[in-house]
């Protein structure tokens, strides 16, 4: 009998667990909708972002997995798709090659936007991954690279500073990129240097002394 207990016991956690991991689901910020839209830097001030642990546990990715940059920002170890490999792959939408309206919305909104609405409204786990922008953004030379509205980015303070661009007709503080994210680029420029200083010296003494000296 203390067997067939213990059998049934792990029977039921094992239901449980399944259960759990198929009706795992991320929980949306709330939205208050304004019909005049404020500018985006308003936007995302009033927005208090989900700690990137909890979404972690929401989406089913270990906190061993998660390499943390603050409250809201973290990278993940590959070693999570070793781990998932068993799972069955999504489907995967590509958003490109769109002109943008005269109110500034192109591939970053609608990329944002398609995943609040597949997440948010539909329910079904959805992740928008947005590439690092080009040089354009990051001046002001066109979009923010980010979405905009309440289809954007955030915390933009972090995600990246406010700027003026005479060309946008939608927002005053239209946002872009900053190109530091998780410091990934830092990292590169102090190797970059190090070993342009190192190159540089190695020259110079070679040109400037002799071996015998």
């Amino acid at each position: 009998m203390t067997v067939a207990m213990l059998m049934y016991n792990t029977l039921q956690a094992a239901t449980r667990q399944w259960e759990a991991e198929h009706s795992r689901s991320v929980k949306p910020l709330r939205l208050n909708l304004l019909d005049k839209v404020p500018t985006d830097i308003e936007i995302a001030m009033a927005q208090t972002p989900k700690p990137i642990t909890e979404l972690g546990q929401e989406i089913g990715v270990l906190t061993s997995e998660l390499e943390s940059y603050g409250k809201y920002k973290a990278k993940v170890d590959l070693s999570v798709l070793d781990r998932l490999a068993h799972r069955k792959d999504g489907k995967y939408i590509v958003v490109s090659g769109i002109t943008p309206t005269p109110l500034g919305e192109g591939k970053s909104t609608t990329t944002i936007g398609l995943a609040q609405a597949l997440g948010a409204v539909l329910g079904r786990p959805s992740f928008a991954c947005v590439r690092q922008p080009s040089q354009g953004p990051t001046f002001g030379i066109k979009g923010g690279a980010a979405g905009g509205g309440y289809s954007q980015v955030i915390p933009m303070d972090e995600v990246g500073s406010p700027s003026i661009n005479p060309s946008d007709t939608l927002n005053k503080y239209p946002h872009q990129f900053n190109l530091h994210l998780t410091g990934d680029i830092h990292a590169v420029t102090a190797a970059n240097n190090l070993l342009a200083a190192a190159l540089d010296a190695r020259i110079f003494h070679e040109a400037t002394q002799s071996d015998k000296v």
